[in-house]
């Protein structure tokens, strides 16, 4: 594990291994420096870094567009299903 010093802080790097198929892009963040040492402090204990945190968030979130897109296409398909009757609310609400 290499360590890294600056004038504020000591922290503990985690070099990490990963193999691309396709290209990476480099992108760039603004945030508080508090808020930055915290979140890598927080990585270090859950042993990743932020680099794959903010992979597997961006993941997530494109998951849950297609979910909805998903959903949405459930609900179209169902349109035209109907459940026979009308039910009462009480046996809408029964378990």
């Amino acid at each position: 594990m290499a360590r890294r010093t600056d004038s504020f802080h000591v922290l503990n790097w985690i070099d990490t291994n990963f193999v691309y198929t396709g290209s990476v892009k480099n992108i760039t963040f603004s945030t508080d420096e508090d808020v930055l040492r915290r979140a890598r402090e927080k990585a270090l204990r859950e042993k990743t870094n932020l680099n794959q945190l903010f992979r597997d968030w961006l993941a997530r979130y494109l998951g849950m567009d297609r979910a909805a897109e998903r959903y949405r296409e459930l609900m179209l398909r169902l349109e035209g299903v109907e459940a026979g009757r009308t039910f009462s609310r009480e046996e809408m609400n029964e378990r």
